[in-house]
């Protein structure tokens, strides 16, 4: 009958309708899962066996170390630390490898050997996760592995931090300052404010107008300041390994910042370009992200420097970093197969980073 045919029909819509909803209240994947899952895709290919050690580092808590601010009672922070049992491990590095130093080796250049002594680290020994007690302005706790790159200073220097968890790798770098200018550039409000507030717990008043913050688009400064900075740190926003695989809030791998993700190298190279022209000819560039990817760290710097070679005739030396995981192998897990710079790899007994850095320096 005609009602029959209707009934039918009706009950075909609906059905059609009812399957949809029942789909779309399936579980939703955590962006936690969803980076965890691109971890294991990407970084199986390019470790190897030894990714399922890095991957249980990454979801264990991180160790961190303790840098002294040198406007502090120095002395007294240093008995502190002797009390604790954390040791200076730059200054030990240093001091086995002078007693090393006859051995036959190629020597680094001495532009990248340099540490300025007015960088002073301290953490726990290799496997002691022991944990540091609450710090005042005395000191400050970080990732150290973040302090590795930087040499002695120079008479100005340019910073940008574009993570606001490593507001702090910019601090390590004025505290450790001894003479000179600093600019300090954040794009986000958010981290500007860090910066500053950085400056004001940590450094002496008669010390803020050498130091500038500003709140810039760091792809633009190599023009606005070009051939101005002796020395450059370019930290690039990155997909930061670890806190991806940790934490829920602000995490890349959310699906409304997928684009964002995607766009990350071409950020990345940008900023590094802008950074290399804002350095005198002479001047040294630093690029560190906190991500294990290839594509964000050699691949990166491999492509920076030719096209600024191409396009502005400028020539970058990419300099030999070897001597760092020489001097301090005691302390931090590197990688052995990283081509251009330094990667420190999270391992259980050394759980510090990822941290990539890597040292350049303009010729021309």
């Amino acid at each position: 009958s005609n009602r029959g045919n209707c009934d039918s029909f009706l009950f075909f819509h609906l059905s059609c309708f009812l399957i949809p909803l029942k789909a779309a209240t399936a579980p939703r994947i955590s962006s936690k899962r969803l980076a965890l899952n691109y971890f294991d895709m990407n970084y199986k290919t390019q470790f190897g066996s030894l990714w399922p050690s890095i991957r249980i580092s990454l979801l264990s808590e991180q160790k961190y170390g303790v840098l002294l601010n040198n406007y502090s009672d120095v002395e007294s922070v240093t008995r502190d630390m002797e009390v604790l049992n954390a040791k200076g491990f730059n200054f030990e590095s240093q001091k086995a490898s002078e007693l090393s130093s006859g051995a036959e080796a190629p020597a680094p250049s001495p532009t990248s050997t340099a540490i300025s002594p007015n960088i002073q680290c301290y953490t726990f020994p290799k496997g002691d996760i022991s944990r540091f007690p609450p710090l005042g302005v005395s000191h400050m706790m970080l990732s150290l592995s973040h302090s590795l790159p930087f040499g002695e200073p120079g008479s100005s220097m340019r910073l940008s931090s574009s993570q606001p968890p490593r507001a702090f790798l910019s601090a390590s770098a004025l505290v450790s300052l001894a003479a000179g200018q600093v600019a300090a550039n954040d794009i986000s409000a958010s981290g500007t404010k860090r910066l500053g507030g950085v400056l004001h717990s940590y450094v002496p008043k008669e010390l803020h107008k050498a130091v500038r913050v500003t709140s810039l688009d760091g792809r633009n400064w190599g023009k606005v300041e070009k051939e101005t900075y002796d020395k450059v740190l370019v930290d690039v926003p990155c997909t930061p390994d670890r806190q991806c695989a940790m934490e829920e809030e602000d995490n890349i791998f959310k699906r409304i910042r997928s684009q964002e993700r995607q766009m990350l190298p071409m950020l990345q190279m940008q900023l590094l370009i802008s950074g290399i022209l804002a350095a005198k000819p002479g001047g040294e560039v630093v690029y560190s992200t906190c991500t294990l990817s290839q594509l964000q760290n050699e691949y990166i710097v491999e492509r920076a420097t030719e096209l600024i070679e191409n396009q502005y005739s400028i020539g970058v030396r990419v300099e030999n970093c070897n001597h760092f995981r020489k001097l301090f192998h005691d302390t931090f897990s590197f990688s052995a197969d990283c081509r251009l710079g330094e990667l420190v790899l999270p391992h259980l007994t050394a759980n510090f980073g990822p941290v990539y850095f890597c040292k350049l320096q303009r010729v021309r």
